[in-house]
């Protein structure tokens, strides 16, 4: 397998694997996989309906995808670390290489992003998890209802069964770091799309997320947009650059990733702008208004400070 570390932000970085040689991998299908497979094909069957429940239940579904963080569905996309695969890795019958853009991620930072990534989000899905599988046999009872599907049910089987792959992802990452098994390979290509990405970009002079463990190069050549976002957070990539990215790579599978986890990010540092906004707002509105008795009491106090000396007749 192959990972791909590509930079959203400078506080935030998508991990994607690609599988390789999936065809001819000696690793027999498991049944989680054949429900995986069984239920993508019905999916996809279920989005060719112009019509029916089948089409509302896949756009409220298409919906309800896109706001699954994109973290969860890079850690879902890396395979979980069986006792085969254990030992080829170990055996070093198959290399895992991660590529990654060598501009905006040092060789000697990498394992330390993909150990982050791994680990800073895995206690969240243990417990959003353990509340999925709370949740499913209070909404059973929902079956009960003739004509409508239990799509609750089903719902937070889906989320159970995701929280559980992503923490699996998540194990088999941490396996390769530790046991440095990992063969580090900067991308030319990567670093060309970044070094033709058109600026200025959103940013925020805060970061919006919690984990702060790394932080990678801003690449815009503003001045003022460098020093206003030293701690704060700017976007890397747009959705047309990376678009190009994926088309050059050719892996139009990540395409759909890069694209979700772009608008994310975006749609973070929008609202993070609109709460700092809001609240320079409300700090203005509780300044006493000009002319008033606030303001003038306000003014004398100042006086008094400064050794009482008013204004020069």
């Amino acid at each position: 397998m192959r990972l791909f570390l590509i930079p959203i932000s400078t506080r935030r970085t998508l991990l994607y694997c690609q599988k390789l040689d999936v065809a001819a991998s000696s690793e027999k299908q498991t049944l989680a996989d054949k429900i995986q497979s069984r239920a993508a094909r019905t999916w996809a069957s279920w989005e060719q309906k112009e019509k029916g429940w089948q089409k509302t239940v896949v756009n409220y579904g298409n919906y309800a995808f896109r706001r699954i963080p994109y973290e969860e569905w890079g850690l879902k996309s890396v395979p979980p670390l069986s006792q085969r695969r254990k030992e080829t890795e170990v055996n070093g019958t198959e290399k895992v290489e991660v590529v990654y853009p060598k501009t905006l991620l040092s060789m000697d930072k990498v394992p330390r992003i993909l150990e982050t990534l791994a680990t800073e989000r895995e206690s969240l899905h243990r417990k959003r998890m353990l509340y999925c599988l709370i949740g499913m046999p209070l909404s059973a009872p929902i079956a009960l209802i003739p004509v409508v599907p239990n799509i609750p049910f089903f719902y937070l089987v889906y989320r159970a069964w995701s929280h559980w792959r992503a923490l699996l992802g998540g194990k088999h990452v941490q396996f390769l770091v530790k046991k440095n098994l990992l063969s580090l390979t900067p991308s030319p290509i990567i670093d060309q799309i970044y070094a033709t990405q058109k600026y200025p970009l959103p940013s925020t002079p805060q970061p919006t997320t919690g984990y702060d463990a790394y932080q990678v190069k801003n690449l815009d050549p503003s001045p003022e947009t460098r020093k206003r976002n030293t701690d704060g957070e700017t976007m890397l990539l747009s959705q047309a650059a990376g678009k190009a990215m994926t088309q050059a790579l050719d892996l139009p599978q990540l395409e759909v990733e890069v694209e979700r986890a772009i608008w994310q990010v975006e749609t973070a540092i929008q609202k993070h702008n609109a709460g700092l906004a809001q609240d320079g707002g409300d700090a203005a509105d509780q300044k006493p208004p000009a002319g008033s008795e606030e303001e003038t009491s306000s003014q004398e106090k100042e006086k008094e400070k400064d050794g009482g000396k008013g204004s020069p007749q």
